[in-house]
């Protein structure tokens, strides 16, 4: 429905949010980050959901939000669930997040092919993805409906077309 479609859109955008409390060193750091710095990090999920929090029109973004880092296999953060505890909102924006995060050029490493991402993500169905989310993200993928940034970029160029939804 068109509402699930704009809920999951909006918490997409904002699930990040969080990480405007993340020092820029560790955002940007180009190696692994240390343990204190990663409990920095996993704040940022609880921290996005505060700040949406006062924002009435948006209340309804915070399961995606809070949940985009939770594993299916109950070992994520920053609540630990499993499963179907976990928003569907929060099971799909991390599939597409990783697979974003996975392509996309970073000042510290160039973007992985997509071939190599779509076959992380199908290693870590069961475990870090919901296998009904991987599934139909691998279905839209191989239909062509997976638009990534990078595609927009190349698209406002003449590179792409971007006519997928």
């Amino acid at each position: 429905p068109y509402e699930d479609k704009e809920r999951i859109h909006y918490g997409a955008l904002l699930h990040d949010i969080g990480k405007i409390s993340v020092p820029e060193a560790i955002l940007m750091k180009p190696g692994p980050l240390t343990p204190e710095e990663y409990a920095v990090m996993k704040k940022h999920p609880e921290i996005g959901a505060n700040i949406i929090m006062p924002i009435k029109q948006f209340r309804y973004v915070i399961p995606g939000i809070l949940h985009h880092h939770e594993r299916y296999d109950g070992k994520g953060y920053p609540r630990g669930l499993k499963e179907e505890e976990i928003s569907i909102d929060g099971r799909m924006i991390a599939v597409a997040d990783t697979f974003d995060a996975m392509t996309a050029d970073r000042p510290y490493r160039k973007g992985l092919p997509y071939e190599v991402a779509i076959e992380e993500i199908k290693k870590s169905s069961g475990t870090q993805f919901d296998p009904k989310v991987v599934s139909a993200f691998l279905s839209a993928y191989y239909k062509g409906a997976i638009i990534t940034h990078t595609d927009k970029e190349e698209s406002s160029n003449g590179v792409v077309q971007e006519s997928k939804t």
